[in-house]
Order: structure tokens, then C-alpha cells, then sequence
């Protein structure tokens, strides 16, 4: 076994990727170090006054980097002379029309194609990479959605088990109802001859009405999590498939993947994840920010800054970049320094940033705050809140259409507060405000 795939190797080796045949006349590229019979690379050529890319790899080279191969020949030659066929690769992933190995993927299209494609109309003003590059970077976003998908299976799960224990009681709850209505009946014959057939009618179909419920509520799950199981299955396989197989209709997983509808709190909030950076237009003057504005500090000094309609000049306060005017996003912030205290969540895009405002909803404003160790909403009153345990990383999720911004424990996924659900009218941006040498980071 570990011979022949040994020769297997070799003979593979010794095939030109071009024609798919025992190398005649190898030459090699100088820059890259791939070989091609010298007519197949001449052919490919053809037609270009300067720049020349591999076919194998696309690196470019001049047409006069080619150095012959005899070594490679004399190889081919012998595997010819012992009259062992060259390796083909696989038909899945031979080109239909030119017959030629698929070794590029297009991003525009998202398929395979090999040179002959990837030199043709249709495809010349595409941007292509090698499949195994592809492959990665595809076999990155399935392992995402798988990671997602299993949080989905779980929840659906434990709702199974849950639903299944309500109706347990529920039986329970019957069973005894029935018992003690039945004893009744005993005591009181006499009295309830009249009502006994009506209230056994009754009681069976109060208990058909519940398995009629049971049945389509976990007949529903359980077809969910059949579904969700075939789907995580199916990514599973892919993400062990070789590059041509993983990337084989991966436009219908990933769009299949897509029109799961997420249930699981964690998962739904976190598959909105955006990347947040801040603005530095909009720092008051004693924040500072990093070099990569994924990170403030609050320094007690004011810096010498040049005065924009943007920025904010009387409270400690820096926005994010980029406001938000439809869909759902959330954002995590890593608490580094709390000291006396800090601000978080979001702002209208009115929000009068020369003078003081009012810090609630009425304001423009739906925010958490810490002060002086207390964690309260902006709301008016203020609401004070009491979390499980205290958050070192805060989650922001923001849903436009629903009027609705809640924040979270990042770690545990515990809902610290939802504000009451209201329709949001402007562009909100993510909002930050910290007091006496408080710091954050944006993850």
C-alpha cells in the first residue's frame, strides 16, 4: 500500500498540470520553481508582451525566467518506458470544457475554474486565488457557522427537554385533577349521575388537547434538530474534504446556512458581531485613543485638539465610526480601568455635542452606566440594576427594526437590561463615555 501511493506520488510528479500528460521537455520557472512541458508553457503564453503568471500558482515572472529540467525529464521519460500512465486528477475537478485540471476558484462567481476559464472573457476582469487559499478561507467561514449552527442544536435540545418535562407536569397536574374528581364522583354518585358522563367527556378532551400540542410543538423541534444535525453534518464533511470538494456548490451551504432562523439568545446576538472602531473626530479633548482607535483612556488632561462640529467638548464622550440606520449589530468592549466610572451603548446622530444633554432615551441617548459602584440604565428615573456577577466585558446588541437595545455580561451571555421596545427615528452611533482615568478596548 505504502509502495504504490509512493508511486502514485512520483507519477504525479512527473504530469504536467497543464496537459495532463508525462512532461516533454520540462523547463522550470525560475521565480516560483513549478514545471511545465516547454510547449504547454509556451501555449499559455502566447499572446502577452510582459508580464507572465504561473499557471499553477499566478505568480509573475518574466517569459525569460524558464530553466530546461532534465532530471524531471529523464523521470517522465523512465515512466513512460515502463509504460505506467500519468495521474489524473480526479473528474470532479477537470474542467468540462477545456479538459484541464481546476486549480483557481473565482470569488465574483464563487466556482472553480482552471486557466483556460480564468483567461477568458468571462472571467478575465475577475479576481481569482489557488483553491486551496479559497479553501481556507471558506473552511474558516463554515467552521464559524458550524460553531453557531452546534449553539442552535443545543438550544433546541434543551427547549425539547423543557417542553417535554411541562408536559410531564402537566399529565401530573391531570392525572391527580382526574383522581380527585373521580373520588368525587364516588362520594357523590348519586349527585353528579347526571354530570359524570359530561365531565369525563371534558377531561379527555383537555387531555387530547395537550397531546395534540405536545405532539406538534416536539414533532416541530425534533424536525428542526434532524434538519440543523444533516446541515452541521454535511459542513463537517466539507471541512475534511479535499479544496476542490469542500468548495463544490459551497454558494447552497452557505446560503442554506443563511436562512437558518436562529433562536438561541447567544447565537442570534452574536451572529450580528461587527467590528467597531472609534472616531477620533468626535473625542472630547481628555480622551485618548490608540494608534489603531480600538482603544480610549481617559487621562485628566486635556490635549490641544482642533475643533470639529463632531466632537464632543463638554462631557468625556467618543463615538464609533460608523452609525447605524437599519439591521442588527453588536458590539463587545473589554472594561481595562473603571475607576470613578463609565458610560456605554447608543446615541442619536442629533445629539448637541457643544453643551450638556439629557442623558436617557428622551435625549437621544440608551445607555448603561457604572458610578461609584452601581450599575443603573439612563433611563428617567434611572434604573438600577443588580447583575449575577460583574461584567469585565460588556456586549452591546442593537436591533434598528425591532426599537429595541439590550446589553449583556460578554462572558456569560446575562442580560444586564433591555430597554422598552421603541422605534428608533435617526442614526444611532455606539457611544462611549469615561470618567477619571476609566479605560476600554474594543474585541
Amino acid at each position: 500500500m505504502a509502495a504504490a501511493a509512493q508511486l502514485g506520488n512520483l507519477q504525479e510528479e512527473a504530469t504536467c498540470s497543464i496537459c495532463l500528460e508525462y512532461f516533454k521537455d520540462p523547463v522550470m520557472i525560475i521565480d516560483c520553481g513549478h514545471n511545465f512541458c516547454r510547449s504547454c508553457i509556451t501555449q499559455s503564453w502566447e499572446g502577452r508582451d510582459g508580464n507572465f503568471p504561473c499557471p499553477q500558482c499566478r505568480e509573475i515572472s518574466s517569459g525569460e525566467n524558464l530553466r530546461p529540467n532534465r532530471q524531471l525529464g529523464n523521470v517522465a521519460g523512465m515512466l513512460k518506458h515502463l509504460h505506467l500512465p500519468p495521474v489524473k486528477p480526479p473528474e470532479e475537478n477537470l474542467c468540462e470544457k477545456h479538459e484541464e485540471k481546476r486549480r483557481l476558484f473565482c470569488a465574483e462567481d464563487q466556482r472553480m475554474m482552471c486557466l483556460g476559464c480564468w483567461e477568458s472573457k468571462e472571467h478575465k476582469t475577475h479576481s481569482a486565488s489557488p483553491i486551496e487559499e479559497a479553501a481556507e478561507e471558506h473552511k474558516v467561514k463554515l467552521q464559524e457557522w458550524l460553531h453557531l449552527l452546534k449553539k442552535e442544536e443545543e438550544y433546541l435540545l434543551e427547549s425539547k427537554i423543557k417542553e417535554e418535562e411541562q408536559y410531564k407536569t402537566m399529565r401530573n397536574k391531570l392525572r391527580t385533577k382526574k383522581n380527585k374528581i373521580e373520588s368525587e364522583i364516588e362520594k357523590l354518585q348519586q349527585f353528579l349521575k347526571e354530570n359524570e358522563q359530561t365531565l369525563r367527556e371534558k377531561l379527555e378532551e383537555m387531555e387530547k388537547k395537550i397531546t395534540m400540542v405536545e405532539n406538534a410543538n416536539i414533532t416541530k423541534l425534533s424536525n428542526q434538530i434532524t434538519s440543523l444535525n444533516a446541515l452541521i453534518t454535511e459542513i463537517e464533511k466539507k471541512c475534511e474534504a479535499p479544496a476542490w470538494e469542500l468548495l463544490k456548490d459551497i454558494s447552497s451551504t452557505l446560503s442554506r446556512c443563511n436562512n437558518v432562523k436562529i433562536q438561541c439568545p447567544e447565537v442570534m446576538v452574536k451572529s450580528s458581531k461587527v467590528m467597531v472602531t472609534l472616531d477620533p473626530d468626535t473625542a472630547n479633548p481628555l480622551l485618548l485613543l490608540s494608534e489603531g482607535r480600538k482603544r480610549v483612556r481617559e487621562t485628566g488632561t486635556a490635549q490641544s485638539l482642533h475643533d470639529t462640529t463632531k466632537r464632543f467638548t463638554y462631557s468625556p464622550c467618543v463615538l464609533g465610526s460608523e452609525g447605524y440606520i437599519s439591521g442588527r449589530h453588536y458590539w463587545e468592549v473589554q472594561l481595562l480601568q473603571e475607576e470613578e466610572g463609565w458610560d456605554m451603548g447608543v446615541v442619536a446622530e442629533s445629539v448637541n455635542r457643544k453643551e450638556y444633554f439629557t442623558w436617557s432615551p428622551q435625549g437621544g441617548v440608551w445607555a448603561l452606566e457604572w458610578w461609584e459602584g452601581h450599575y443603573r440604565a439612563l433611563t428617567s428615573p434611572l434604573t438600577p440594576l443588580s447583575p449575577r456577577e460583574k461584567p469585565l466585558k460588556l456586549g452591546v446588541y442593537l436591533d434598528y427594526e425591532g426599537g429595541r437595545l439590550s446589553l449583556y455580561n460578554a462572558d456569560s451571555m446575562e442580560l444586564l437590561y433591555a430597554f422598552p421596545q421603541a422605534p428608533f427615528t435617526e442614526r444611532l452611533f455606539p457611544f462611549f463615555c469615561l470618567w477619571d482615568r476609566a479605560e476600554l478596548k474594543l474585541v
